[in-house]
């Protein structure tokens, strides 16, 4: 009995810890959205968390840390959501393309605060790497005049370039329409992206 209650009361710490910690999170974004990242404090995060100012540092080195580990949470969950199927690469999938436009859809709130702060530098070569990942995963089929790295280069930056707009300009276009209009683009530059399946579902 005492090793169940045991391990019911570390349970319920750890609930306890992610609960603190997401908090915390939470908090970050809201401030993201009214102040200067730059001018922001610990302080003023742990006031809007409702947590004290100790708690933020068992969590986080400093806001810069919380930051980091914010996007890299963002970005690791869009990539689940996006590309959960072994050998789905974004970039050279419309079906993880259109997954991940709809996800920057569903928290674009997000997405327009990281992309329009002073800090969206970050944001974006974090964005950047984790293309750059994902066109590792695949080989592409490129003219003889194309140069790989110089190619990898403009896809990333393409592929980037492109989310930052349609986010920072309230999505004026649908994702469906801003998928095809993408591939379409991609076949004007004759490159020849495979996937099984290109068919959109």
């Amino acid at each position: 009995m005492f090793i169940l209650y045991g391990i019911k009361g570390e349970n319920d710490m750890d609930r306890r810890i992610q609960k603190s910690r997401q908090a915390i999170m939470d908090a970050f974004m809201r401030l993201m959205s009214e102040k200067d990242f730059e001018s922001m404090t610990i302080n003023q995060i742990a006031e809007e968390a409702n947590v004290n100012r100790g708690t933020v540092y068992l969590h986080f080195a400093d806001k810069y840390d919380l930051r980091d580990q914010c996007v890299e949470a963002q970005l690791n969950q869009l990539q689940l959501s996006c590309m959960p199927e072994e050998g789905l690469v974004l970039l050279t999938s419309k079906t993880a393309l259109l997954r991940t436009f709809e996800y920057l859809e569903q928290h674009a709130s997000f997405y327009s605060i990281m992309l329009t702060s002073k800090g969206s530098a970050v944001f974006r070569n974090q964005l950047e790497t984790m293309f750059r990942q994902s066109l590792s995963m695949v080989s592409i089929s490129l003219d003889r005049e194309l140069n790989r790295d110089i190619t990898v280069q403009f896809l990333i930056s393409a592929g980037v370039g492109l989310l930052e707009w349609w986010i920072t300009r309230s999505m004026p276009y649908p994702p469906s329409v801003m998928v095809e209009q993408y591939w379409k683009l991609l076949n004007r530059f004759q490159l020849q992206m495979f996937e099984e399946n290109s068919v959109l579902e």
